[in-house]
């Protein structure tokens, strides 16, 4: 069970979730629910520990992508691809279809597909798995693609050591004061599909503000794939992070 929407961590990917405790109707108000969402929470952290020493034993940066469904992720990647002088594979999560690895792996992207079923996020657990079937020393950057949801996967440490959240503009406003975990955990905030500013109501300074009175350092960018010059500045950051290291 998530600790913040109550989902179902049901199927064989969860054995470690402790399910014979959670299937009666559990409350999240409930002593007993409590104890089982700390277990399993526990237990994640101890397994995204093992991920990112795996991930610093081999020199990889590890990226956590996170936003709401059709922000741009997959398509991000997919453009980034064409100008980063770094080489990447991706963990890809989705609930169900192997589309999105498909799409990358078209790219010439090393990438590996994890169907999460019912649960609204990755976890340490399944990127571990995912981590199996990529070329890992190989690669300079792994970003862990999570599925798309504002809530969860912000609850879910998955062994990264940074985290990018994506706004796209046809969302609308008021996405970062509605989903204030999400962009608290933020290292970089990208605005995306700005190419499409003309066409909405939308108070980009007014956002930016939002993001900074939640996290004041944050780093904020604005992307279009179609504008080669944004999509610069995101390998660039990518960079200056992997130079820190």
């Amino acid at each position: 069970m998530c600790a913040d929407c109550g989902c179902s961590l049901n199927g064989e990917e969860h054995h470690h979730h402790e399910h014979n405790e959670i299937h009666d109707n559990p409350q999240l108000n409930d002593t007993k629910t409590v104890s089982v969402i700390k277990k399993i929470l526990d237990k994640n952290d101890q397994e995204a520990d093992h991920n990112r020493a795996h991930f610093n034993e081999c020199g990889v940066l590890a990226i956590n992508l996170m936003s709401s469904p059709g922000s741009g992720k997959t398509t991000l990647l997919e453009h980034l691809s064409e100008i980063a002088d770094f080489k990447f594979g991706v963990v890809e999560g989705d609930l169900e279809t192997n589309r999105d690895a498909d799409r990358l792996k078209a790219k010439g992207i090393p990438s590996e597909q994890i169907q999460t079923g019912s649960a609204c996020h990755l976890d340490a657990f399944m990127v571990h798995k995912g981590l199996h079937h990529l070329p890992i020393k190989d690669l300079d950057v792994c970003f862990i693609e999570n599925v798309g949801n504002l809530v969860c996967p912000a609850s879910y440490d998955v062994g990264a050591h940074l985290n990018i959240v994506l706004v796209s503009i046809p969302e609308g406003e008021s996405k970062i004061e509605k989903y204030p975990v999400m962009f608290r955990k933020a290292d970089l905030i990208l605005f995306t599909k700005v190419d499409l500013l003309p066409y909405f109501e939308y108070d980009m300074e007014k956002e930016k503000e939002a993001a900074r009175k939640l996290k004041p350092n944050v780093d904020i960018l604005e992307v279009s794939v179609k504008d080669k010059e944004s999509l610069q500045k995101v390998a660039n950051w990518i960079n200056f992070k992997r130079g820190m290291r």
